[in-house]
Parts: C-alpha cells; sequence; structure tokens
C-alpha cells in the first residue's frame, strides 16, 4: 500500500482535454519529466493509485496535457478533474528535486541569520511569478510574506523541520 509519506505533491489535474482521453494539468514539479518513473499517483477515494502515463506535452512552464494507459475517452478522464498528482520520492534522485517541491516546506520553523524565530510555514504562495513563504508567528498580525529565493536560505534541516534564512536587512 502506498503512504502519503512516500510521495511529493507535484500538481492537479484540470480538466479532460478533446475526445481521447488526454488531461490538463498544472504541475509545481516537473520531476515526472526528469526521472525514469513510468508512472504518476492519484488519491481515489482514499487510496493512492498509481496510473501509467502513456504521453504527455507541456503547454507552458506550468501546464501540460497527459494521456493515462487506458483512460481513451473524455468520460473516462473526467474522474480525474481537480485530482491532486503526486509522485514517488523513490524515484527522486537528487535532494534538490524534493525542495523543489512546494508542500516540502510546510510547517518547517523558520529563523532568521540571528536566530530569531519568525514562525511556521503555513502556505507556499505560487500564485504569482515571485513565490512566496506565508510565515504565522503565532500572534494576531498579519503573516510575513518572505520571498523563497535559494539565496536567502541559509540552511534547511529537513529532519527537524527548521529552515534558516538570511534575510536582507528591513525585509522583515
Amino acid at each position: 500500500m502506498i503512504k502519503r509519506d512516500e510521495l511529493i505533491k507535484i500538481g492537479q489535474f484540470n480538466k479532460p482535454h478533446a475526445l481521447y482521453g488526454e488531461i490538463s494539468f498544472t504541475f509545481s514539479n516537473d520531476i515526472f519529466d526528469r526521472s525514469d518513473c513510468p508512472y504518476i499517483i492519484c488519491e481515489i477515494d482514499g487510496i493512492f493509485v498509481p496510473f501509467f502515463i502513456e504521453e504527455y506535452r507541456f503547454k507552458s512552464d506550468t501546464t501540460g496535457l497527459m494521456k493515462l494507459v487506458d483512460i481513451d475517452t473524455s468520460d473516462d478522464a473526467k474522474m480525474f478533474t481537480n485530482t491532486d498528482i503526486y509522485f514517488p520520492k523513490t524515484y527522486i534522485s537528487d535532494k534538490e528535486d524534493t525542495v523543489a517541491s512546494k508542500d516540502f516546506f510546510l510547517n518547517f520553523k523558520v529563523y532568521d541569520g540571528d536566530d530569531n524565530y519568525l514562525g511556521s510555514i503555513t502556505e507556499v504562495d505560487d500564485s504569482t511569478a515571485n513565490v512566496l513563504f506565508v510565515i504565522d508567528n503565532g500572534e494576531d498580525n498579519e503573516p510575513l510574506l518572505i520571498p523563497a529565493v535559494e539565496e536567502f536560505i541559509k540552511e534547511i534541516d529537513e529532519e527537524n523541520k527548521i529552515l534558516r534564512l538570511d534575510l536582507p536587512e528591513g525585509l522583515i
């Protein structure tokens, strides 16, 4: 049985495209294109189920079309509408690919360069060109929005879920 902690979320299916079972999808990580894994995983009725990829093509740097094996009509493809797409961590050879997933940083505790606790990451906002860490410091004020750029990341402690950032003066 496939478990959630063995997977990373890489995107979401949108809706069927055309008549032959292709499905449009949005992705936050294109690891499926950079590995030799022949399948993706979707959660169907609470169970993680692998689906083999017949073919796919990119429409932009965050969208594409995918055809799954044995999904041959738009009616077959409808069951995937708004379904999250996952990828097995066992096929990820480089830790950087795991870091690229926006879900990776959820619930990380964030500290600045002076070891001051800033809060916990509750969301990674990728709705604009500038990806942001949304950090809740547990107080009533607005969450901190910090650019999720490699230049600011000083250390990632994956085991303890701690992220240390070296932020420019005046950002906070």
